[in-house]
């Protein structure tokens, strides 16, 4: 019996003085950590990698310890940062599929628009039609949200409004013929 009490007090001992050492390593770093951040600017530019450490070391310790150690930014923030660290963790969007079909490349946009303001008659089932003909299945919807996007109007609009460039073909005023107009057509 007296053999087992002498282990118990040799690891209590020992113990102790693990404790006592490990407490002593925490108040000398603690120090450091004061006197090296009074030297420093007010503000730290920390990384998300240092943030996330912290973050993971301040749930672990808790909110009264850190009000006594923490020195880098407030337990509050620190402890915000961890929850903003989980709710990443688990936000599954990279995951996550989006419904509804795929957007219409470039080239087909610019074809819709480039066919919109040759042929303004052209209505959206026309340059529909056009660009299946040409192996583009685009829908008349997708080519009135197109042309929205670049702001043409549809096409009983566009119609009414004439440049002077297209006017002047249509009349036949650059047609050779016995008046000579005094601009070159």
């Amino acid at each position: 019996m007296s053999d087992r009490f002498h282990w118990a007090r040799l690891l209590a001992f020992v113990s102790g003085l693990v404790n006592q050492e490990l407490l002593l390593r925490n108040e000398y770093l603690a120090a450091e950590n004061r006197i090296l951040r009074a030297q420093l600017p007010s503000r730290l530019r920390l990384s998300d990698a240092e943030r996330s450490t912290l973050a993971e070391i301040a749930k672990r310790l808790g909110r009264k310890a850190l009000k006594d150690i923490a020195r880098v930014a407030k337990p509050d923030t620190l402890l915000a940062w961890y929850r903003r660290l989980v709710a990443q963790k688990f936000d599954g969007s990279r995951h996550r599929a989006y419904p509804g079909r795929p957007r219409v490349s470039p080239e087909v946009e610019a074809l819709v628009v480039r066919l919109a303001r040759e042929n303004r008659g052209w209505g959206y089932d026309r340059i529909a039609g056009a660009l299946a003909n040409l192996g583009h299945p685009v829908s008349d919807r997708t080519v009135g949200n197109i042309l929205r996007r670049h702001n043409i109007a549809p096409a009983p609009e566009r119609s009414r409004t004439t440049t002077w460039k297209e006017f002047i073909p249509r009349t036949g005023a650059c047609s050779p013929g016995p008046i000579s107009l005094p601009w070159k057509c």
